[in-house]
């Protein structure tokens, strides 16, 4: 063997020498480790078993937390959980009752000891990329152990305090046993805890082995958000986890695709849920059913939580206000009479201006807590003509284009197919903006949104707060026409800005919550935001303080009291009845208060829809905030820093006409006068001259007579109104002509295209008796020359400021100026 072989040689014994001192602390790592598993999972349960011990008499004892209104005063208490609460054995269980939440919230429960590995896992790194617990992974057993001994927090502590109570809980009970603990303790929503409570509440069974797959499904698909998913609030979304549920329990097993397919849509029929046995006073339930709701939403406080957590809850509730508005609620004077069995129904809502806060609201007539769908929050309903000032003409005063003054087009119109009607299929021509909503006019409405654009009339009530399908692109949507329409709280939101300059608080019921140490816990900060002009909140204000004015359509809502609001209704779609109304709204305001009312039934056919008069939300409307506000001083409106009140321009003359008097070659110009304060001026060109000049300036007159005509001339005519009180000039009229014979024979008038048609005969002798101006060689028509004005422009004009463009052809000859065909 050579020397240079030897080191090789060496080499692999020492190789072999690595490789089992590696084996060596390998095995001492490996018996280390599970010596430390062995210890940790030893001080894990023992830990467990020491505070399962301790707290062996000493499960979670409920104390109901407390309701102040916004006066700090005590006015009700919500349900402490203990009080409704009926328990079940084991055997009592359908096998699929327990399958359901075994496949929903535990699917390894039968095979783990109380903690399962791989969701620990999976929820350990989760937890671990975001630097604190925030995953779940909780067993079955876990949330047991949480429910009955920890708080909710999410801390690796509490995690870890959890499992061992877990562990110690498998060590001691039986599978059988935790899963009847488990499903009596936890909480199923509507003031119900344990799963036999909730059977009874949801579906008035009181033997769970008579439930069907379907209700096992919805029950398990609630204690992961009790306030969302329990179908009394929310059937949609209790439904949609129904069948995730039911997926789950195919996926597993449990059942199989024609028992998932069959329980995957059956409807839930509210009306086999049976009473709370909570307090009998439901003055405030709605109210309380509202802010439990809000905790939740916005702070993450789950119901059964706040109902037992001892908490002192502030809210902004105006506690007589609830009072009165429930007390009305319960006189049927202001419903109508059942129809076929079924009540009327209605909820309002009422909102501070200056807070956002609610001050009262109710979600139907014989409310019951946690019982019953709240139709002021979660029912969406067409609004009727109550979407307009949101919708088209707050935007269009916001535009800067429009006021109160601006005319709009009243007539039948076909919008590309759509043919809007008016109520009593009453046109009037032309209207102003102001006039169009204190009648309630809808073509106006679906005209000016035609011209504002639906995208800008939308984008203005979307920042109140008003939710659209992306299916509402229609022009009907001007007359409350939406997929799914607007709830009272977002009505009374959408309005409470126009009384508050243009700024918009979001609706909240809850101003803080103080736990049983005194420590505020949450509190509300809200963002104000400023959704319109100051200019434009005042100016919707005006407008709609004349809908409750006489000849207004919400006269019944007039009180002691400046009010402003917008009335609203639908139709019903059933042949024969479409007279008759689906939905009845009001929306309107005080200097303190906004309130929303609606009034239907639940579900409109030909058994049930609304008889009694439209005017039925607005007198429920007084009668609620009359009594309401009794207690607080009068206020009117305050009118903000900056702002102009609308200046009307005077309106257009459609109706000009010509006589042409050959005896004594004189023509007499006739029209209607529009406003008493209105003056005239009248403008004449003769077929040789460039322009218009003014001819003469008169007052409130129906005609002139011009007798300064030369025979052979062509002569054209046109006047414009002139406000006195505003000095603002309206647009031209429609333009006439006359030619005069030259040896001033036979007339052989040719008049321009007019409403009046051709110039009229010789004025009666009761035609001369009217007002008239006249105009001879001997008069001057003004002091001093004729001034120079330019020829009203092809078709006229829309905007009531314009003045006419000049032209220097003698030849063009305007048409009639008519802004209701602009429009």
């Amino acid at each position: 063997m050579s020397y240079r072989n030897q080191p090789a040689k060496k080499s692999v014994k020492k190789k072999r020498f690595n490789r089992k001192k590696v084996m060596i602390l390998m095995m001492i790592a490996v018996a280390f480790a599970i010596v430390i598993a062995l210890s940790g999972y030893v001080a894990i349960l023992f830990n467990g078993q020491k505070q399962l011990k301790a707290n062996e008499n000493k499960f979670v004892m409920d104390q109901a937390s407390t309701i102040y209104d916004v006066n700090g005063n005590e006015v009700a208490k919500l349900e402490v959980a203990e009080g409704n609460r009926i328990l079940a054995d084991y055997e009592e269980f359908p096998i699929h009752l327990v399958d359901a939440f075994v496949a929903t919230e535990d699917k390894r429960y039968w095979d783990h000891s109380g903690v399962d590995p791989w969701s620990l896992g999976r929820a350990l790194v989760k937890d671990i990329i975001a630097r604190s617990a925030v995953e779940g992974g909780s067993t079955i057993t876990q949330q047991l152990a949480k429910n009955m001994f920890l708080n909710a927090d999410k801390t690796f502590f509490r995690k870890g305090t959890e499992m061992s109570m877990a562990m110690a809980l498998e060590e001691r009970f039986g599978k059988e046993k935790i899963m009847e603990m488990y499903l009596n303790r936890i909480f199923f929503g509507n003031g119900s805890w344990g799963v036999k409570t909730a059977a009874k509440t949801y579906f008035g069974i009181t033997d769970l082995k008579d439930l069907e797959l379907w209700q096992m499904a919805t029950l398990a698909a609630i204690p992961k958000a009790p306030s969302t998913y329990n179908p009394l609030k929310n059937p949609v979304k209790s439904l949609q986890r129904r069948q995730v549920v039911l997926q789950l329990m195919y996926s597993e097993g449990y059942i199989t695709k024609e028992q998932m397919d069959e329980a995957y849509t059956v409807e839930y029929d509210r009306s086999k849920s049976t009473k709370s046995s909570s307090n009998s006073d439901s003055t405030y339930d709605t109210f309380k059913d509202y802010l439990i709701q809000e905790a939740y939403d916005k702070y993450k406080i789950e119901e059964d939580k706040l109902s037992r957590g001892g908490y002192k809850i502030y809210t902004t509730m105006d506690a007589k206000a609830q009072q009165i508005m429930a007390k009305t609620y319960k006189n049927d004077d202001y419903f109508q009479e059942d129809m076929n069995g079924e009540k009327m129904q209605s909820s309002m809502v009422i909102i501070d201006n200056a807070t956002g806060g609610l001050v009262a609201l109710i979600g139907g007539r014989d409310y019951e807590s946690k019982m019953t769908f709240n139709r002021a929050t979660n029912q969406e309903r067409s609004p009727g003509s109550t979407i307009k000032p949101l919708l088209v003409y707050g935007p269009a005063l916001e535009s800067g284009n429009y006021n109160a003054f601006s005319k709009l087009n009243d007539t039948i119109t076909d919008f590309n197919g759509y043919k809007p009607r008016n109520v009593g299929d009453k046109y009037e021509g032309e209207v102003t903006l102001a006039y169009a909503v204190k009648k309630s006019k809808n073509v106006p409405a679906v005209a000016l949104l035609k011209e504002i654009k639906i995208k800008k009339g939308k984008e203005f009530a979307s920042n109140l707060g008003i939710e659209f399908d992306k299916t509402d692109n229609n022009l009907a949507i001007a007359l409350g026409g939406m997929a799914h329409g607007v709830s009272p709280l977002q009505m009374a939101q959408a309005y409470s800005a126009f009384p508050n300059n243009g700024i918009l608080h979001e609706a909240h019921s809850i101003v803080k919550i103080v736990d049983y140490d005194d420590k505020e816990v949450y509190t509300y900060k809200g963002k104000p935001k400023q959704v319109m002009k100051p200019q434009t909140a005042w100016d919707m204000t005006q407008i709609l303080k004349t809908v409750v004015q006489e000849g207004g359509t919400g006269t019944k809502a007039a009180m002691n009291r400046p009010v402003a609001g917008k009335t609203g209704s639908t139709q019903v779609s059933v042949n024969g009845l479409e007279k008759y109304n689906k939905d009845l709204w009001f929306a309107g305001y005080t200097a303190q208060w906004t309130a929303a009312v609606w009034m239907g039934f639940d579900k409109t056919d030909k058994d049930h829809y609304i008889t009694m008069s439209s005017g039925g939300a607005a007198a429920l409307f007084k009668a609620v905030m009359q009594k309401a506000l009794a207690e607080y001083k009068v206020k009117d409106f305050t009118r903000p820093d900056g702002v102009k009140d609308p200046q009307e321009t005077p309106s257009v003359i459609t109706d000009l006409s010509l006589t042409y008097i050959p005896e004594t070659t004189r023509v007499i110009l006739k029209w209607t006068p529009i406003n008493k304060q209105d003056s005239y001026r009248v403008f004449r060109k003769e077929a040789s001259e460039p322009e218009f000049t003014l001819l003469q300036e008169i007052g409130n007159v129906t005609k002139l007579e011009d007798s300064t005509l030369i025979p052979g001339g062509k002569y054209q005519y046109y006047i414009i109104p002139f406000d006195l009180k505003t000095s603002k000039e309206g647009s031209p009229s429609n333009t006439v002509e006359v030619t005069i014979p030259a040896d001033a024979g036979e007339l052989s008038p040719s008049p321009s295209e007019s409403p009046s048609g051709s110039p009229e005969a010789t004025p009666t002798d009761d035609e001369q008796t009217e007002p008239s101006g006249s105009l001879n060689p001997d008069e001057s028509p003004t002091e001093g020359e004729p001034e120079a004005t330019p020829t009203p422009s092809e078709g006229g004009s829309t905007d009531p400021s314009a003045t006419p463009e000049s032209t220097s052809s003698n030849t063009s000859t305007p048409t009639a100026t008519n802004d209701a065909d602009a429009d």
